[in-house]
């Protein structure tokens, strides 16, 4: 089966490019650097001919500001565009947990726009909305950095080790559309204080942890479950512990 794998030097991308392979299956390997944009919609059609599946794993550049809005509007556009052209039967896409419940932030706004353009592209699809992953907690960590301390909110979450997510999205992608967005979460709960507070001290960083609630998450300020999935979500099960013994071993 050929698949169109949009983003794939990413960090998912790269992971599940290499379990469609291993499965057997031929893989388009679309992204900037290897000569695709999806953005302008340059190198598109040839890598979709002949394509039956397109797994979206693409991202914004930006979290900051209205790039994101902009990159995942044309990106998605080209990509329904040339997924309808070439009569592909399954378009799969990588959200993100809490997605609707985070809109006041430019990045999620984006993402929002991005999954309702799935939605009503009449085109057979799945979305995976997945929660954050271990390999990005120090961009989490860092959006409270104050000098020598982080000043984060207590939210909970459920971090993921990045290849379970590809492992999942190449699981989802050999199989029929569920014309649903379905979830995944990592094993264990966490407050995004007390993850800092684990990840700086396997880490030997002294710096101190402050809890404060008001704290923003890229713009938002969090309440409630707002990043966690909800009931009925893949459970993957690499905990923290174990994601970060193996990455200082590597």
């Amino acid at each position: 089966m050929k698949i169109v794998v949009a983003g794939a030097s990413g960090l998912i991308g790269t992971q599940l490019a290499a379990d469609l392979r291993r499965s057997g299956h031929d893989v388009a390997a679309a992204s900037l650097s290897l000569g695709v944009d999806t953005v302008t919609g340059k190198g598109l059609a040839a890598a979709m001919t002949g394509a039956e599946v397109v797994v979206d794993v693409t991202n914004a550049a930006s979290f900051g500001d209205s790039s994101a809005l902009a990159f995942f509007k044309a990106s998605t556009k080209n990509l329904l565009a040339a997924a309808a052209e070439a009569g592909v039967r399954h378009y799969l896409a990588l959200s993100v947990a809490g997605t609707p419940r985070l809109v006041e932030s430019d990045y999620f706004r984006a993402k929002a726009v991005q999954e309702n353009l799935i939605l009503a592209s009449n085109r057979p699809y799945t979305i995976l909305r997945s929660t954050q992953f271990y390999e990005y907690i120090n961009g989490v960590i860092d959006i409270g950095v104050e000098g020598n301390l982080f000043r984060l909110p207590p939210a909970s979450m459920r971090p993921v080790a990045a290849r379970e997510v590809a492992a999942f999205l190449a699981e989802l992608a050999i199989g029929n559309p569920f014309g649903n967005i379905i979830e995944i979460g990592g094993p264990e709960q966490f407050g995004i204080d007390e993850i800092a507070r684990i990840y700086l001290a396997a880490n030997e960083d002294q710096r101190q942890v402050i809890t404060d609630p008001s704290t923003s998450y890229f713009g938002v300020e969090l309440s409630g479950d707002v990043l966690l999935p909800g009931v009925g979500a893949r459970m993957a099960s690499q905990t923290l512990s174990d994601w970060l013994y193996k990455s200082m071993a590597a």
